[in-house]
């Protein structure tokens, strides 16, 4: 089956869901809220070893709450954590929530990344200030938004580049179902194949979203050279993202695209999931659209999940912006 990419190649190509970003360029972080626009059923995988979350665990199967609100991406490390806070309380403004006796409670499960050693002004960075950054994201969240140096890929970096915010999306013209994906990008990997500008995820590209190079021919002698950010220091890591379907799928199916959705990972990021790596996806479908769900079926859609996120990798770093007080370059200035 041909993929083609959605029309504004974004996560938000998916109906009923909308991205916000709050950015702090002072600090070099900041938080990205996803929010649904109905509650929507969910899952997560992490493959990394280094993870940091929040109500993950209710994400799982055998767990008893179907549906997230919004999920939020944040820098910050532990302290980030409290973007999903701030997210939090700015659905219970609008009203959203379960329904628990006489209380709402809206569903915010999060990731963050490690970015406290990037540069920026970090003096007095707390829990309450990426809460305030969570309740902005979800304010700004729009369909609409921008990519690279900005919210939760404000501050990332890879082994070499700068890192950033992606999203892509495909449409499956055969199940008339669009995956989306959005992800920021902080790997202790590469992005990019030996000293080339080359994308790991050229062979996915579509309409040169991320430079149009394709894979370099013939390969340089130095592409499985392994290319670690501030070796001797692993911390400063992890790749935190969404995949989001139309297609209507039950909690274990979610589950099952987002083990899928980490090939994007493998495909994009070299090395990927490490021991100091917090790699984390979230899978969520919004139901909108009919979906049987045969095996034949599911296999597509993983396939899809999979290079929808690689190409949301690669265009995180293709977007990322130069900014005062850069510790690495951005993918634009390498010659």
């Amino acid at each position: 089956m041909p993929f083609q990419s959605g029309p504004k190649n974004l996560i938000t190509d998916v109906t009923g869901v909308r991205v916000g970003h709050a950015t702090d360029k002072k600090v070099n972080t900041g938080a990205t809220a996803i929010i649904f626009d109905e509650p929507t059923i969910a899952s997560c995988q992490t493959l990394g070893g280094a993870p940091g979350t929040r109500d993950t665990e209710l994400l799982e199967p055998h767990n008893v709450v179907e549906a997230v609100d919004a999920i939020t991406l944040s820098g910050g490390s532990a302290f980030g954590l409290a973007a999903s806070g701030g997210t939090l309380d700015w659905l219970h403004d609008q009203g959203r929530g379960l329904q628990v006796g006489p209380a709402r409670v809206p569903i915010v499960p999060s990731a963050i990344l490690f970015d406290l050693a990037n540069g920026g002004q970090k003096e007095g960075v707390q829990n309450s200030y990426y809460h305030r950054l969570g309740y902005q994201a979800a304010q700004a969240a729009a369909q609409s938004f921008e990519l690279g140096t900005v919210g939760a890929g404000t501050g990332a970096l890879t082994a070499d580049l700068k890192g950033g915010l992606g999203s892509a999306s495909t449409y499956m013209p055969d199940f008339d179902v669009t995956i989306g994906a959005c992800v920021a990008v902080n790997a202790l990997g590469s992005t990019t194949v030996g000293g080339t500008k080359n994308f790991w995820a050229a062979p996915f590209e579509l309409n040169d979203e991320f430079g149009g190079l394709g894979v370099p021919g013939p390969f340089p002698a130095d592409a499985q050279d392994l290319r670690i950010k501030f070796r001797g220091y692993k911390t400063d890591n992890t790749t935190i993202g969404i995949i989001v379907t139309d297609a209507t799928l039950t909690k274990a199916q979610c589950k099952r695209l987002a083990i899928a959705a980490h090939d994007g990972y493998t495909r994009a990021i070299w090395p990927s999931h490490t021991p100091f790596d917090g790699d984390i996806i979230f899978a969520a479908a919004t139901g909108a659209k009919p979906f049987a769900g045969t095996v034949d079926e599911m296999i597509d859609l993983c396939a899809a999940t999979g290079a929808t996120m690689a190409r949301a990798v690669a265009r995180g770093v293709y977007e990322a912006a130069q900014s005062p007080g850069d510790i690495l370059p951005c993918w634009s200035q390498l010659r």
